[in-house]
């Protein structure tokens, strides 16, 4: 249950960050404006409480791991609301990426 929760924060985390950053993306490059910005900074805001709720209570090993949730999902992100398409390499690096999160997240530790 334990690993579960913490994907699913992962999940949620990702939506928020890489939603809000989209938001002030759209907000000043594609000229939607303030209302947009606003909102992408309210969503980064949650986005930091959301990681607070992993059940790991180690800061540096929470941000690492997600630095690889942010890779594949930002290009995930892409294919899905932008009309990217990532190439084989953009694949590769994302599972990857996602290894290195099982590892420093879910790898056996001495208690």
């Amino acid at each position: 249950m334990t690993i579960l929760k913490s994907v699913l924060l992962f999940g949620v985390a990702a939506l928020l960050e890489i939603g809000g950053a989209w938001m002030i993306w759209q907000g000043i490059r594609e000229h939607r404006g303030w209302l947009w910005i606003g909102a992408g900074a309210i969503a980064l805001g949650l986005y930091g409480f959301v990681a607070t709720l992993q059940p790991d209570a180690n800061f540096g090993r929470i941000l690492a791991a997600y630095g690889g949730v942010f890779v594949a999902g930002s290009l995930l992100w892409g294919v899905l609301v932008d009309g990217f398409r990532p190439d084989r390499w953009d694949v590769a690096g994302a599972i990857v990426a996602l290894g290195g999160v099982a590892l420093i997240m879910y790898g056996p530790r001495n208690a």
